[in-house]
């Protein structure tokens, strides 16, 4: 019988391998440990040196470049607002002419500048000199009181010469003085670099209100430092003074009732002689209505958005249309795709523009009823409520096309404001054509 063979003896085992690689791992551990805490300590350090101390920013210092030495990163997003190439459905910053585009307002607007030259506007960097530039200057004499937006120089001038004496000052007076436009101290001080209100009007309107602007949180104040300019607004008596309308509120029909107390008119219609209102920009007065404004959402939130470079969050300082920057405009509080969110902002805008247009055509029809019953012989007192229903209707459709959200700050109300003024062109025409008949 053969012998079993002895078994043999166990191979040792090779450890060497797996020291290596784990000695390896660790060398890499330690190596990602060691850059994470130095680019951590580098953020940290960047985030303490920022703003940088380059400059000192002086009271009267307008200038956005030397401003920009101590905060290159804002400054290099508001020169942006340089671009005039920007578009979008129904905005950007690409030059238009208007009154071509809706030949219709030629005769909304008849015997008021805009009527000679109305463009689509471009961005803040182009406040003071499209201003100077357009047609309707040299249409009508402009009172100072325009530059109290479009001019950084405006504080200072309105300090030198006191507010009401600056506002009935010909522009063309202090033209040669305004240099600059959209500038850092409009909305910032220059000594504590807080949030601030540099325009009087502003200041003045909110204490009418009985509201102290001392108290105002940060969120709320970056509101108002848009607010100061993007509103409705009027020239107040022989000195054109800058005011605006809220004495009874910021709704429009409390606006209509503040001018129609005041007896105010901005001038009379070339065809009808009806004592017309050209509104201005109300942004904030249509944003004050609408869900954004009851959530707390600032102008800011959406057209200077927080973005982040390294270790540092600042707003983006080129102010523009939320629709060119979804992502940080919109997808910060709305988890929903960019096409779907782009898609229901074209809803809204497409709506709002079909009922301008048909607010537009309506206009013209009353306008050309109040023309014949006129030339059949009617009497102003028979065409009175006529032209009061045509100054309405004007007032209120450019209520929506002056506010430049195309209906988006605020949808509901602006089909509600569309509607009436639809309506108002409307009754216009039906007293109108009874008036001739009579």
């Amino acid at each position: 019988m053969a012998s079993t063979p002895a078994p043999s003896a166990p191979r040792p085992r090779r450890r060497w391998p797996w020291l290596v690689l784990a000695f390896g791992v660790g060398i890499v551990l330690l190596s990602a440990l060691a850059y994470l805490l130095t680019n951590i300590a580098a953020r940290k350090a960047e985030a303490v040196e920022y703003p940088l101390k380059v400059v000192k920013i002086g009271p009267t210092e307008l200038d956005p470049a030397v401003w920009g030495k101590n905060f290159p990163r804002e400054y290099n997003s508001f020169v942006k607002t340089k671009d005039d190439t920007v578009k979008t459905p129904y905005g950007g910053s690409v030059p238009y002419n208007k009154l071509e585009a809706f030949p219709a307002l030629k005769r909304i607007w008849a015997g008021y500048a805009f009527s000679v030259d109305y463009n689509e506007e471009r961005g803040h960097a182009y406040a003071l000199i499209d201003q100077k530039d357009t047609k309707r200057q040299v249409a009508v004499k402009q009172p100072a009181a325009c530059a109290n937006c479009h001019a950084a120089e405006a504080p200072l001038l309105i300090e030198q010469m006191g507010w009401e004496e600056f506002n009935g000052t010909p522009y063309t007076e202090i033209s040669g003085t305004l240099h600059t436009g959209t500038s850092c101290q409009d909305c910032h001080n220059p000594d504590t670099m807080e949030l601030w209100i540099s325009r009087p009007a502003f200041k003045n309107a909110m204490e009418a209100r009985g509201i102290d602007l001392s108290q105002a949180t940060r969120q709320e104040m970056r509101t108002y430092v848009c607010a100061q300019c993007h509103v409705e607004y009027y020239f107040k008596g022989d000195q054109k003074v800058l005011t605006f309308p809220w004495s009874k509120g910021l709704k429009i029909e409390e606006m209509y009732a503040h001018y129609e107390e005041y007896g105010f008119k901005d001038w009379a219609h070339k065809e009808t002689a009806a004592p017309m209102l050209k509104t201005q920009h109300p942004e904030f007065e249509m944003w004050s209505s609408g869900l954004h404004a009851r959530s707390g959402v600032a102008c800011a939130d959406c057209h200077m958005p927080y973005v982040r470079d390294g270790a540092v969050k600042v707003s983006d300082h080129w102010l523009r249309s939320p629709l060119t920057n979804i992502n940080q405009a919109c997808q910060t509080c709305h988890k929903q795709d960019e096409q779907a969110l782009k898609d229901r902002i074209t809803i809204i805008q497409n709506n709002t523009a079909e009922l301008l247009r048909k607010a537009e055509a309506v206009q013209v029809e009353a306008i050309d009823a109040i023309n014949a019953a006129k030339a059949a012989g009617a009497t102003d007192d028979q065409l009175k409520d006529a032209l009061q229903l045509q100054r309405k209707a004007a007032f209120f459709r450019d209520f929506v096309a002056a506010e430049n959200s195309t209906g988006f700050h605020s949808p509901q109300e602006a089909a509600r404001v569309l509607a009436n003024a639809i309506d108002a062109a409307r009754q216009a025409q039906l007293v109108a054509t009874k008036a001739g008949k009579k």
